[in-house]
């Protein structure tokens, strides 16, 4: 498997480094993903984590030239139906998530669950999520997504409360209250190492595969 990683920012010099450690080609890192030469982009993979108004303006270009994607960029879910439009079009595959964190995605099925146990007994959902101060969008996608899943699953969607302190990697507390009790479920991140090390899964994932799929879907069983 070759790599190229578009956007060389914190995450891209991470992935690299995880690339190096597993002994996988790393092509190239870049800021102008669309300035790479067709006949390479063919053969790899692109993991992207850029900006949003990046990736708004590059996932065509991706989709029609890449062998496959990892998109962790978040910001773009107004547009899902035309990037997985033309991801289908293009016959390329495409996995894709708001963390790439396995502890996260785990943490993603417990809140399904919970919910789906809670809904109907008067509880009352709230997210607490604690980033960086560099951290360019608030709630983060992890919340939002966690605020998706507690609402489709338990019926109330969660208010969403931000926090941008120091270099906080990531911490999500998910609130269940009710008149006699409260539930927290909680993620921590110590690192973005493992955000990267789960986008790199990812990326082993595409080899064969088809469509356009949530990291999620593949992982939880």
């Amino acid at each position: 498997m070759k790599v190229i990683i578009s956007g060389y920012g914190r995450m891209g010099h991470i992935i690299e480094g995880v690339l190096l450690h597993k002994g996988i080609e790393l092509v190239c890192a870049t800021e102008d993903v669309c300035a790479t030469p067709p006949e390479v982009a063919r053969e790899c993979v692109c993991i992207d984590f850029t900006t949003p108004a990046a990736f708004r303006a590059n996932y065509k270009w991706i989709a029609e030239h890449f062998k496959a994607a990892v998109v962790g960029t978040t910001g773009w879910d107004d547009i899902m139906g035309d990037v997985v439009a033309a991801f289908y079009a293009a016959g390329t595959p495409m996995i894709y998530s708001s963390n790439f964190s396995i502890g996260v995605n785990a943490t993603y099925a417990a809140l399904e669950k919970v919910s789906d146990i809670l809904k109907g007994y008067g509880y009352v959902p709230h997210i607490e999520e604690t980033h960086h101060v560099h951290k360019l969008d608030a709630p983060s996608g992890t919340a939002k997504e966690m605020a998706r899943l507690v609402g489709d699953h338990l019926g109330v969607k969660p208010d969403i409360t931000s926090i941008r302190e120091g270099e906080v990697p990531g911490k999500h507390v998910v609130k269940f209250k009710s008149e006699v009790d409260k539930i927290k479920i909680s993620h921590e991140a110590f690192s973005r190492q493992g955000f990267a090390e789960g986008a790199v899964v990812a990326a082993t994932m595409t080899e064969g595969l088809t469509g356009v799929h949530s990291f999620k879907e593949l992982i939880i069983k």
